[in-house]
């Protein structure tokens, strides 16, 4: 084993219903499926489809009017039910109801053999099939955390292998049996940089073979708490960007995604997604296609609610008052409703209980039932314990001090307090000295869960990053 990147900063937020690892087939037909073109913030979306289109599993659903060649692909085959528009027209939602059986365009099929030796010559084959299949969207960059330009060459490309989030699924549970998928995706990304492909390893975490066993990629274990599994942090502590360098990131499932669409010449958005969190009744992990209805697995399956989801009339209904469902992590991801559709980037689903009662005598309690990052409760001295945590943010927004608690929960070298400052006067050159390169809203994650200001400092990075890339042109 390589050597060990041990991480002591950080907190990992331990909420009751992980998934429970095992892996539920359907009980029946998944016919309702969304493409949400809002999950790739940076794209201008031109739609190429109208409800009424018959579409299959890698039609052409819309491209970025900024850069035409990048496009967003059906992950299924049947019919446009319904365009969804925001304000403004924004585009939200594509809606489609699926074949019972999936058709799917065709592309070139190439041999695991064939994979394997594959070197930079084959860039502009696998970047025009990526392309040409959607696919090229799930290609991330940093800085900026934007998709991936196709016309640019990365220093290097990351992918981590284990997430430490709270409620995370278990990576070794996506890549079970998935090896050749994965290598082959592996193989492809190969092609794309000059420099390596690093996967990221978790020391007790990671025993997949489809990890530990992958060929061409240079391995890094790591050992701490979260954010430990954000690709940020270890890009951070593997070969940190410098100002001019850009280095592309993957997320396992999709490397798999890719690497079946060059083996079988066809885009199988097939994933694996974990259903977790204090108020589902029956946690477990789901063999889905990317972007299904999530009230398929919601129903009679939340606490409070076994005889059905209940749903309020407006835009924004929810499965109840008291329950929230987020697409992706509780930290990092969106709010949905009960009848809406798994993320673009999500290989998770949260249920927890919404913040929304008054909790007698605040922190005068004892609290031994209630997670505390400060210590302010005696639940501390219980560091295994786990916890049904709500989204209350215990408090409304205050003026925004000096702490010293934000470096206790990011493990990077970075001064966290001085750049959030830097992006809200904008100050670029500060932003620039301070590392405002090396990060992106998730990695303020946890900075944000413990700020006694109640700051929105996910935004705060969003937007100093887009300065910073209107302002460098990118």
């Amino acid at each position: 084993m390589n050597k060990v990147i041990k991480l002591r900063r950080g907190l990992d937020i331990r909420i009751q219903g992980v998934a429970d690892g095992s892996l539920r087939a359907p009980a029946f037909f998944y016919e309702d499926y969304a493409v949400k073109p809002v999950d790739f913030w940076d794209m201008r979306p031109k739609l190429l489809v109208e409800a009424g289109s018959v579409v299959k599993a890698g039609t052409p659903l819309f491209y970025d009017k900024n850069r035409e060649a990048v496009k967003v692909t059906s992950p299924v085959s049947g019919t446009v039910t319904e365009i969804v528009y925001g304000p403004k027209r924004r585009i939200e939602e594509i809606r489609l109801k699926a074949d019972r059986e999936i058709a799917y365009e065709t592309f070139t099929a190439y041999s695991a053999a064939d994979l394997a030796a594959w070197d930079g010559s084959k860039r502009e084959t696998a970047v025009r099939q990526l392309l040409d299949a959607g696919l090229w969207a799930f290609i991330r960059r940093r800085p900026y955390d934007t998709i991936a330009d196709p016309e640019r060459m990365p220093r290097d490309i990351f992918i981590s292998c284990f997430d430490t989030a709270p409620l995370a699924p278990d990576m070794d549970m996506l890549a079970h049996g998935r090896e050749e998928d994965f290598q082959a995706g592996v193989d492809v990304l190969r092609t794309l940089t000059a420099g390596k492909v690093h996967l990221g390893l978790h020391v007790q975490k990671n025993n997949a073979v489809a990890f530990t066993e992958c060929k061409r990629a240079e391995l890094h274990y790591f050992e701490g708490p979260h954010p430990c599994g954000n690709v940020g942090i270890q890009i951070h502590h593997i070969a940190p960007i410098d100002k001019g360098e850009e280095v592309w990131y993957v997320h396992p499932q999709d490397v798999m995604v890719m690497g079946r669409l060059f083996l079988k010449g066809r885009y199988d958005a097939t994933k694996i997604v974990a259903l977790a969190g204090s108020e589902v009744i029956r946690t477990s992990y789901h063999k889905v296609l990317a972007g299904v209805s999530v009230r398929y697995f919601l129903q009679d399956n939340v606490k409070g609610m076994e005889r059905g989801l209940e749903v309020m009339d407006g835009d924004n209904r929810q499965a109840s008052a008291d329950i929230r469902v987020i697409s992706g992590n509780v930290l990092t991801g969106t709010k949905i409703s009960a009848q809406g559709y798994l993320g673009a980037y999500d290989h998770l689903i949260s249920v927890i209980p919404e913040g929304n009662r008054f909790r007698f005598m605040g922190w005068l309690t004892l609290g031994l039932n209630r997670f505390s990052f400060s210590k302010t409760f005696f639940s501390w001295l219980f560091p295994q314990r786990t916890y049904r945590i709500d989204t209350n943010v215990n408090g409304g927004k205050r003026a925004f001090v000096l702490t010293g608690e934000f470096e206790k929960v990011l493990p990077m070298d970075i001064y966290p307090m001085q750049l959030l400052k830097a992006c809200i006067t904008q100050d670029i050159e500060a932003m620039e000295n301070l590392g405002i390169y090396e990060v992106s809203p998730e990695d303020f994650a946890l900075c944000e869960y413990i700020d006694a200001s109640k700051t929105d400092i996910q935004q705060i990075i969003r937007d100093g990053l887009e300065l910073m890339r209107k302002e460098m042109s990118e």
